[in-house]
């Protein structure tokens, strides 16, 4: 994973040994001295990891980590941060953890060490990640008695629909005719079982009009028992 480390810093000596640890670890670096150019500086370019000296020279980096964190722009706000800091108070810490730091690293420390926290971050934050949720292959609405198969909504009949709803509420469960009759076509008088077929062979077609690429029919034919939805 090729990452891009922002680090501001003032103090000539502490960057170099940062900006060495992070080149020999094969991590591209942006150094700048103070809190005002970092700010600009994440405007234009995509960093993965901030790297924040507490004390500079023209704000607070308490306040820059405010700034970054009060950005409308989410890959800005939700950046990993960590705070390099002279001062070694529990109350700044806690101040550091609080406003939105990740890490909180106290001078002198190793520079292999931030080298190495910045990538323990980096995968907490992988890992914590949400997982997409895949979307559902069929939704029903019965409010407004639609059907929608791969997120396109199926221009259904009204037995199509409530044959598909009855296939929806009960997947993998074979229906014989018989029982598609009673649930389907329970108010249609007169009405043979060759109708189930019949519908169901239009709603395959409609179905494969969606996604002409699945191999098996969405609808699965039981010979001598009835039909079922593919699980």
């Amino acid at each position: 994973m090729s990452l891009h480390v922002l680090i501001t810093e003032d103090e000539p000596a502490i960057a170099d040994t940062l900006l060495y640890a992070f080149k020999e670890a094969g991590i591209l670096t942006t150094h700048v001295l103070l809190g005002h150019d970092a700010i600009i500086a994440m405007q234009g370019t995509a960093f993965d990891f901030v790297i924040l000296d507490v004390g500079l020279p023209d704000m607070s980096g308490f306040d820059v980590c405010k700034q970054i964190r009060a950005n409308s722009h989410a890959s800005i706000s939700s950046i990993p941060l960590l705070f390099l800091t002279a001062r070694n108070h529990e109350i700044d810490r806690i101040v550091g953890l609080e406003i939105g730091a990740d890490d909180y690293v106290t001078k002198p420390f190793s520079p292999r060490e931030v080298v190495a926290r910045v990538h323990a971050i980096l995968r907490r934050n992988v890992r914590n990640e949400p997982t997409a949720k895949s979307p559902a292959i069929y939704e029903l609405d019965e409010s407004a008695c639609r059907i929608t198969y791969h997120g396109e909504y199926l221009s259904l009949t009204r037995y199509e629909y409530l044959l598909l709803k009855t296939f929806i509420q009960q997947p993998k469960h074979v229906f014989s005719r018989s029982q598609l009759m009673d649930i389907v076509w329970a108010q249609a008088e007169n009405t043979l079982e060759r109708t189930v077929d019949a519908h169901i062979k239009t709603l395959r077609a409609k179905l494969k009009a969606v996604v002409s690429s699945d191999k098996q029919d969405a609808i699965i034919t039981h010979r001598g028992m009835g039909y079922s939805l593919t699980a």
